[in-house]
């Protein structure tokens, strides 16, 4: 199933195929810890994954890196339009969409924001940050503290990332973008 990022998100850029998509991931530069500071518009990278444009249908915002161990993987936005910080205890599998396939669909993403997101809010970091070798390259990776995802970061240019989500039990590696709130590219967005 593919979905697309609502018009107002700083949504998708589309690659031709997994393989595309990890041969660009292996040609980009590694990116340093500290290079992920602040907070970042998060956005699908579509390759034909079940998850592409999924999390932007249930108002996915970004991340936030504070400090190494201080990062909130996964911001949200309510219905009233904050951006809060969620528990990262459960992410949607992909094989969710294909038993049910309106856990895609705009009115669960909305149903998902109204009902479901103000129980999930959280004050304390979900993940951390470590240098990690993945695919031969040692760059940047989020390690989520309840969940077996490592989430592997690549520099696209000075304001956009290329993540590559690690996790297990899922076959076709997940691509997104990030884009740091407030630079240039992300207000164009």
């Amino acid at each position: 199933m593919q979905t697309t990022a609502p018009a107002d998100h700083p949504a998708s850029t589309a690659a031709a195929g997994p393989e595309e998509a990890l041969a660009l991931f292996d040609r980009l530069p590694a990116v340093e810890l500290t290079e992920l500071l602040g907070r970042w518009l998060g956005g699908s990278f579509a390759t034909g994954h079940p998850l592409d444009g999924v999390l932007e249908t249930f108002h996915w915002y970004g991340k936030a890196f504070r400090g190494p161990d201080d990062v909130d993987p996964l911001l949200f936005r309510t219905a009233g339009g904050a951006v809060v910080p969620l528990r990262a205890t459960l992410l949607p599998d992909p094989r969710w969409l294909e038993r049910w396939p309106w856990l895609g669909t705009a009115a669960a993403g909305n149903l998902f924001q109204r009902l479901a997101l103000p129980l999930w809010i959280t004050h304390h970091p979900q993940a951390r940050l470590r240098v990690v070798k993945h695919r031969g390259v040692a760059s940047a990776a989020m390690l989520y503290d309840h969940l077996p995802i490592v989430d592997v970061f690549r520099r696209l240019d000075e304001h956009t990332l290329l993540g590559v989500m690690d996790a297990r039990g899922i076959s076709q590696p997940f691509f997104f973008i990030l884009r740091r709130e407030g630079s240039d590219v992300a207000s164009r967005s």
